[in-house]
């Protein structure tokens, strides 16, 4: 078959890219389509690959691109995958809206329906959400981003949580295959190291003050790397145990990870494949109790939760960390974390592609 990957923009090496990168690797011959492509940006692989880009290529810039939003849909759906048997769309924004010829097959990998317009305005948007012209654009993009869902064929989503969010938006219901972390990349620790971590990027939504004000508190070390829109605000709440690290290329983060005492993850995410690299490295994870960390941490093994998202919620929880400590085994956690394996993803992926688009030739 000849296979075509879409994908929302590429503009740097994220979950969503490391998940594409496993893609190309399953499907060697094929050519990705994207919004527009920041070159140098994503991965060798990747950058090996054709790449088709779309006409808002010339208009993209780092700072700018996601006001383009409105221009999204027709830019997606202008890109010519007629030739193709198989178009497999990974979508967060609009990549699912990709118009393939009639008899191809599509299969969304769903990272999540376009959260800027269905679950988290505010945090784009902030009270602009509300109010017109954006209001209008919003309700626009919604109906648009509901029709479009009918022409994918498949859709997979990336956890349950996401699962239930498709149901709900477009009233489908998905396969549910697990994003991956390469467990060989990550090694553990004997011992681990006296701070918590922190690795998330700095929008309000990933709620990192959370971590700072907590570790404030408890005069307890916090380690952040990271950068983004919400870095002054962050940087102001940050006390004397707090040290803020930056952008780190991944061999670091690597070495961070393995020698924390645990992973601090405080936002409401759709998966969220951090805390799995935390587990791959023999490291538990603290997380606010809901979102995809429900499907990938367990609870008095291989990490813990607080139940509300304040710092008081997390101080409660670390104190009682502080003192359970020991019991968290770096074997038993790194095993859990090899339930999430490339491999497994890889072979989950080819079945159901062999189950669904072969058996339906």
């Amino acid at each position: 078959m000849k296979v075509a990957l879409v994908h929302d923009w590429l503009t740097g090496m994220r979950g969503g890219e490391r998940v594409l990168e496993g893609f190309c690797e399953l499907f060697p011959g094929a050519e990705i389509f994207t919004l527009f492509h920041f070159k140098g940006t994503v991965s060798g692989l990747i950058e090996s690959r054709t790449i088709h880009t779309s006409f808002l290529q010339g208009l993209a810039n780092k700072r700018s691109y996601r006001y383009l939003l409105p221009l999204m849909p027709a830019a997606i759906k202008s890109l010519d995958v007629k030739s193709f048997d198989l178009v497999i769309s990974l979508s967060h924004c609009v990549a699912k809206g990709i118009a393939p010829r009639p008899g191809a097959r599509h299969i969304c990998y769903c990272f999540t329906p376009m959260r800027y317009i269905w679950d988290r305005q505010e945090d784009y948007f902030g009270r602009r959400a509300s109010r017109f012209p954006l209001s209008f654009i919003i309700s626009r993009l919604k109906r648009w981003d509901r029709a479009s869902s009918s022409g994918v064929d498949h859709f997979i989503a990336i956890s349950q949580f996401v699962g239930k969010r498709i149901e709900r938006c477009y009233d489908r219901k998905p396969e549910v295959i697990y994003p991956f972390v390469e467990t060989n990349r990550f090694h553990k620790e004997e011992k681990a190291g006296d701070y918590y971590l922190v690795v998330s990027a700095f929008a309000p939504y990933k709620r990192v003050d959370i971590a700072i004000e907590a570790c404030n508190h408890l005069k307890l070390p916090l380690k952040i790397i990271g950068e983004g829109q919400d870095e002054g605000r962050l940087k102001k709440l940050g006390g004397g145990t707090v040290e803020f690290l930056g952008w780190q290329p991944d061999k670091i983060v690597r070495q961070y990870l393995s020698g924390c005492k645990a992973l601090l993850f405080c936002g409401v995410e759709d998966f969220g494949l951090t805390p799995l690299e935390a587990m791959a490295s023999g490291r538990p994870v603290i997380a606010f109790g809901a979102g995809g960390a429900l499907e990938s941490v367990t609870e008095g093994v291989t990490g813990e939760f607080f139940p509300q998202q304040t710092a008081d919620s997390l101080k409660k929880t670390l104190l009682r960390f502080e003192k359970e400590i020991t019991k968290f085994d770096p074997s038993t956690i790194q095993r859990h974390a090899a339930k999430f394996d490339k491999s497994i993803f890889m072979k989950n992926i080819k079945d159901f592609i062999d189950s669904t688009v072969h058996g339906h030739s």
